[in-house]
């Protein structure tokens, strides 16, 4: 599966959403999401939501995804360094 493939799944979810998914091998990913609908959930409640946009291909084609789901406060929060 390509990075490209799983971008296009999580905007489908948070279509507002900046995405960004990177991998070495196509089946370990990386996954940066940043939506407004993360505001007052903590980690795990994010995660899920993300793992909805991709259902079942999450631990098939998907072997590993590992995710930083920021709000955009806290995008840009971490953007500007402070």
């Amino acid at each position: 599966m390509e990075p490209s493939e799983i971008t296009q799944l999580i905007v489908a979810g948070f279509p507002e959403a900046i995405v960004d998914v990177i991998s070495d091998d196509n089946t370990h990913f990386q996954a940066l999401v940043v939506a407004a609908e993360f505001e007052g959930k903590r980690p795990l409640a994010r995660h899920q939501l993300v793992y909805k946009c991709l259902g079942t291909l999450v631990g098939n084609e998907i072997h590993a995804l590992s995710i930083t789901a920021l709000t955009p406060d806290e995008w840009r929060e971490r953007s500007s360094g402070q």
